[in-house]
């Protein structure tokens, strides 16, 4: 379980996160929905420790990330895969490499890394292009080698960072596909952060909107859809509420 609790993160004199508490279950996809800058990527850094709260914790699995050292970080991380907006692919890697990479620091031995390997990309639908560099794919095709990255890892949590941003909309209905059908063969505990109304709906058991660095509100992908809250009823059918976004 993941659990963000009163946490609060400012750079410098702008506040991003301002009393964020949330819980995420156990084996569904929790999505982070909002406007932009409200915080939503901020929260997914905090989970992997790539960001430390200013004050508040979280908490995965019960232990509190902040308080963890580095060896204790290193191995929290390893049941975690974290999908990044554009991928973060190494350029001078094939997509075998890109993969194999934290697979091996894990120390696994090599033909289990080579199943995993396939398996991941028979996953995403790319078996074709193991050999292939991030250079001569396509921008869809970059996210899903990142997705197959982190399913590789066997990972108890996904995290996924904008994984539609720039993408067509078949692509992006691919991707949500992908999405799903990931954590029903993975059983992993999933967590989006988008501000796609349409993808957030297509994957989402539940949804935490999040408005001025708190969660405004949280609940089923129905309830949100039947709020009555006028932000977030606002935010869902693009009609900007005059005066509620800043």
């Amino acid at each position: 379980m993941i659990q963000f609790d009163d946490v609060h993160k400012s750079f410098g004199a702008r506040t991003v996160l301002d009393g964020l508490s949330l819980t995420i279950p156990e084996g569904q996809t929790t999505v982070l929905m909002g406007f932009s800058g409200t915080g939503k990527s901020v929260a997914l850094k905090h989970i992997v420790g790539l960001l430390e709260p200013d004050t508040g914790r979280v908490l995965v699995d019960g232990e509190s990330v902040g308080d963890l050292d580095y060896e204790e970080l290193m191995r929290l991380r390893t049941r975690i895969g974290f999908v990044f907006q554009f991928a973060a692919l190494f350029d001078s890697l094939s997509v075998h490499d890109n993969l194999s990479l934290g697979l091996t620091r894990q120390g696994l031995p090599p033909e289990e890394i080579a199943s995993r390997v396939t398996e991941s990309l028979r996953l995403v639908e790319l078996t074709d292009a193991e050999h292939r560099f991030p250079a001569e794919l396509s921008g869809g095709m970059r996210k899903r080698v990142g997705v197959a990255r982190a399913i590789a890892l066997r990972p108890r949590y996904i995290l996924y960072d904008e994984p539609t941003t720039g993408l067509d909309p078949v692509t992006t209905a691919a991707m949500d596909d992908l999405m799903v059908r990931a954590r029903q063969e993975l059983g992993a505990t999933s967590v989006v952060v988008t501000h796609d109304v349409r993808s957030a709906f297509a994957v989402a058991d539940r949804i935490a909107f999040l408005h001025q660095g708190r969660i405004r509100q949280a609940g089923t992908a129905e309830e949100i859809r039947e709020s009555e809250d006028p932000l977030v009823r606002g935010f869902i059918h693009g009609r900007p509420v005059t005066g509620e976004r800043a």
